[in-house]
């Protein structure tokens, strides 16, 4: 079971929106696929159609309560997709794991052995907290969405500096898969500027698919589906599905052939 954080500190680049079509993608190709969501905010349940009133268990009750994988994990209307949907009590759980034991690898335990799935994908929040540096202790490897604006730069330094502290301390196999850059617009000449300045800094750590800025990507969330599901001729769609096969292509093969 292969494990993929999609993280960055730096809000509204995109990363719900990549967790979910690129969990949505990959499962369309016959993996079966879990998503966690680990944003105390839910965007990513409610984006992909899990009402507030349905999620009897949560990511909650997997990392704090520490229930049993198959008793938070819940099915999707999208065929070989479940997801671990997130519920207000998440909240509150970066205070709580301050007095808890093993406080950074609760998430890791709770995923340890075989669930069923091919790949998990763990959408984290907002910020660098104990939520995210628990899935960054569980994952194999990191996913991170880049929006293409100067500040994004800032913040992708910050973040690289916390996967070396994290290999360091409490995940040494933790690698980068990749970034992605989001919310492209090639009318606006500083989009360009960033994104080559992103190349020539990270060099083949860039998938060459970008995702572009697109009304259809942000209405989707709105009807509780995927964009790929939603709208899938659309630019933003074929844009995550051209991102699924460079992720593929990048997963070790030993995992593709499984």
């Amino acid at each position: 079971m292969i494990r993929v954080a999609i993280a960055n500190q730096k809000g509204g680049v995109g990363k719900t929106t990549t967790a979910i079509n690129i969990a949505t993608a990959m499962a369309a190709t016959g993996w079966k696929v879990l998503l966690i969501d680990l944003d105390p905010q839910g965007n990513a349940s409610t984006g992909i159609g899990i009402a507030a009133a349905d999620r009897t268990s949560s990511s909650y009750d997997l990392v704090i309560e520490q229930l049993p994988l198959s008793q938070c994990a819940l099915p999707t209307r999208i065929p070989g997709l479940d997801i671990v949907p997130a519920t207000e009590d998440l909240s509150g759980a970066e205070v709580e794991l301050v007095s808890v034991d093993n406080r950074t690898d609760r998430l890791r335990t709770a995923l340890a052995g075989e669930h069923g799935y091919d790949i998990v994908f763990i959408d984290c929040p907002p910020s660098l907290g104990l939520l995210t540096l628990n899935a960054l202790t569980a994952a194999d490897t990191l996913l991170v969405p880049l929006q293409c604006e100067f500040f994004a730069l800032e913040g992708l330094s910050q973040l690289l500096q916390t996967v070396e502290r994290v290999q360091q301390r409490f995940n040494p196999d933790l690698g980068i898969i990749g970034v992605a850059l989001t919310m492209f617009d090639r009318r606006n000449r500083l989009t360009d500027q960033v994104a080559d300045d992103v190349r020539s800094c990270l060099g083949q750590l860039v998938f060459e698919a970008v995702i572009p800025r697109n009304v259809r990507l942000s209405e989707a969330p709105s009807h509780g589906l995927p964009a790929l599901i939603y709208d899938h001729t659309c630019s933003g769609s074929k844009a995550y599905m051209a991102l699924a096969r460079e992720l593929i292509s990048r997963l070790p093969q030993q995992r593709k052939a499984a």
